[in-house]
């Protein structure tokens, strides 16, 4: 193993209590009550689109429905790393791949515009060696394209790399690349759907669980 490919929403970061503000101040703005945390969290997995959607109803292409998405993104942009955290275990876990010497990127459909200065707000943590939004590609998740890409950025085969992820796309995405896969059960989990249906190399319940994974499987013994 010579990376670690991460998606950001609800994999690497916490970004939902962000999302659920924002769109909760939009809904103020237009004279609604509050939707429930849970009820965003299901859906931040699925983009500002679904988010909207849940929040207001509406079609995609309507003149309302694309002034409420603008500026739910302009809000977002505003305040987008204000409440957002690594999830419990993540700040570790990229601590113990800098000093084995495993490179680590991120992979997500997220654009650029919102990834570049999320990932800057988190200048901290030990840096990536790859960043891959659908700006960098023709096709996003699940095409493999974006991880084809982050393993070339990085150096290494995508058999040598492990892709971890919080939604069915990103599983879909590892396999089609060839990359060993973890679905993270953590994460933004659409309603009815379970990671253990995604059919993953490996499932974990914390983002504690991925560095023994890593050791156990992919390190060599004595890393």
């Amino acid at each position: 193993m010579k990376a670690v490919l991460f998606d950001l929403d609800g994999t690497l970061l916490d970004t939902a209590p962000d999302f659920i503000v924002v769109l909760n101040q939009l809904r103020r703005q237009e004279q609604l009550p509050p939707l429930s945390a849970e009820a965003i969290r299901e859906v931040v997995s699925n983009g500002a689109r679904a988010m909207v959607q849940l929040a207001f109803g509406g079609d995609e292409g309507e003149p309302v429905f694309e002034s409420l998405r603008q500026r739910f993104l302009d809000l977002y942009l505003a305040n987008l790393a204000e409440h957002t955290v690594p999830f419990p275990g993540i700040t570790d876990l990229l601590h113990k791949l800098a000093a084995a010497d495993i490179a680590w990127g991120v992979v997500t459909n997220k654009p650029a515009a919102y990834t570049t200065p999320l990932m800057r707000a988190f200048a901290h943590l030990p840096q990536p060696s790859a960043i891959v939004c659908p700006d960098d590609v023709t096709q996003r998740k699940p095409h493999p394209e974006p991880i084809f890409l982050a393993c070339s950025r990085i150096g290494c085969a995508p058999e040598e790399a492990v892709y971890v992820g919080d939604h069915a796309r990103d599983i879909e995405a590892g396999k089609a690349a060839g990359t060993p896969t973890i679905a993270c059960s953590y994460g933004y989990i659409d309603a009815g759907d379970s990671a253990a249906n995604w059919n993953a190399d490996h499932l974990v319940d914390s983002a504690e669980e991925i560095w023994p994974l890593l050791r156990k499987h992919y390190m060599k013994l004595g890393d």
